[in-house]
């Protein structure tokens, strides 16, 4: 009974408020398009909440969206000053603010997503984004029914531009003569967040006889959404694609399939290595063959889809996984 009381009595030095702050602290920075583009922002801010939810991470972390480049620093300068335990950087244009802050804190640990920035201090988390481009151009080819397809991207850098030359390599690898149309939003980074644009793009590229649009828009691609319906209205049936989450429920029967990508499993998994203390820093890669990569199939889009073009679909995806296809080993390189 005596050691009991001790006990109580040594646990009331410490109040509940001193063992929440033994949690860990994360942090995260959105780029512009923000936490509710249906798209890579919200499923890097999924992966914080769920963090925050199930595992031992304080209350206290946070979320900021960037305003601008002046914000960004700010921001990060200020995580670090509040003792976050890991710092994420959602998206290339946040990544390259850490490639110049993170020397200057050496003790503070980062995380970038969607860029290898290669400092002794920063996890760089990458998606093989060439793989799900090159799948969404297979699919795009073995539907399109006029051989003419599109092609929207957000900001034009050479991020997106690869994702272009593999979605392009994808649909010639099934149908080499097939048209691809090609647009780009902006060159700055509100073409993230400009679906008005990007509709407009789109619906010229309807207008030309494409039948499907892939965008890598981020939260443009909206806009490629609305002009598939729009231009569905007045003319045969119009098709759009996704990106970097499953966007099928967005446009049900207009939206042929998404590129997924793990970003939310990506957070968690890092937080994790937090807890755990097994965080190392370097390049960590989510690609086809360990699942980071895939097509949306679901009941939103079941029906578009013919068994023998699932089976089609799968084994180009198999293909890739086991790097067997030429042209896409090609385009790696490049």
């Amino acid at each position: 009974m005596k050691n009991f009381i001790s006990s109580l009595y040594f646990l009331s030095l410490f109040p509940l408020s001193a063992l929440a702050n033994s949690e860990q602290k994360i942090c995260m920075v959105l780029d512009k398009a923000g936490k509710d583009d249906l798209s890579f922002n919200q499923e890097a801010y999924h992966g914080f909440q769920k963090a925050v939810k199930n595992l031992p991470v304080s209350k206290d972390s946070k979320v900021i969206e960037a305003k601008d480049e002046n914000h960004l620093n700010q921001t990060i300068r200020s995580f670090v000053n509040e003792k976050c335990k890991i710092i994420f950087a959602v998206g290339i244009n946040n990544a390259e603010i850490i490639k110049q802050i993170s020397p200057q804190f050496p003790n503070q640990k980062f995380a970038v997503i969607d860029a290898n920035i290669n400092k002794k201090n920063v996890r760089s988390i990458v998606f093989k984004n060439e793989q799900g481009a090159f799948l969404m151009g297979s699919i795009a080819a073995i539907k399109s029914t006029t051989g003419k397809i599109g092609f929207i991207g957000g900001m034009n850098i050479p991020l997106v531009q690869a994702c272009e030359k593999a979605y392009i390599a994808g649909a010639k690898y099934v149908n080499p003569k097939i048209n691809v149309l090609v647009g780009y939003v902006g060159i700055t980074v509100d073409a993230w967040n400009n679906p008005t644009k990007a509709q407009e793009i789109a619906l010229n590229q309807y207008d030309q006889n494409a039948d499907i649009i892939f965008h890598g828009a981020g939260g443009s691609g909206l806009g490629v959404f609305n002009a598939a319906e729009k231009a569905s209205k007045t003319s045969a049936k119009k098709y759009a694609i996704g990106c970097d989450s499953n966007q099928n429920w967005i446009k049900p029967g207009l939206i042929l399939t998404s590129m997924t990508k793990e970003i939310e499993k990506s957070v968690i998994d890092t937080v994790q290595n937090i807890i755990d203390n097994k965080f190392t820093t370097g390049l960590f890669t989510y690609d086809v063959s360990n699942g980071g990569i895939n097509w949306a199939f679901d009941k939103f889009n079941k029906e578009l889809f013919t068994e023998l073009q699932i089976k089609k679909i799968n084994q180009i995806k198999n293909d890739i996984a086991l790097n067997k296809i030429q042209t896409l080993r090609e385009e790696a390189k490049n």
